[in-house]
């Protein structure tokens, strides 16, 4: 599986952005994908998910401004983020597994696959 993210860039506080994570090299329908994020000196956060059904999970950081959501049609997974603060200022990174069962979503250690980080810079 490969995934490639991109969207990243700099945004003032307040704004949005939206990444994206191209996914290819397995049945896309089938994947859950995940977007994590880490900022320096930090370690790897778990942001929000969804499942090949379509649910949706999310950090409590994030959750009511951020939105994930897929396209089947372009393999393509995208984080629609509002209101950003700069707490949010971070690489994000997307993940992606055929088999990771549901109490492991949040563990970025138990996801097999990852794009290569787009950078996130929120000024206050």
């Amino acid at each position: 599986v490969q995934l490639q993210a991109s969207g990243g860039g700099l945004v003032q506080a307040g704004g949005s952005l939206r990444l994206s994570c191209a996914v290819s090299g397995h049945t896309f329908n089938r994947q859950t994908v995940a977007w994590f994020r880490q900022s320096l000196g930090k370690e790897r956060e778990f942001v929000a998910a969804i499942r090949w059904s379509g649910h949706t999970y999310y950090a409590d950081s994030v959750e009511g401004r951020f939105t994930i959501s897929k396209d089947n049609a372009k393999t393509t997974v995208y984080l629609l983020m509002n209101s950003l603060r700069s707490e949010d200022t971070a690489v994000y990174y997307c993940a992606a597994d055929p088999s990771i069962i549901l109490s492991s979503i949040r563990m970025y250690s138990q996801h097999d696959y990852w794009g290569q980080g787009t950078l996130v810079t929120v000024s206050s």
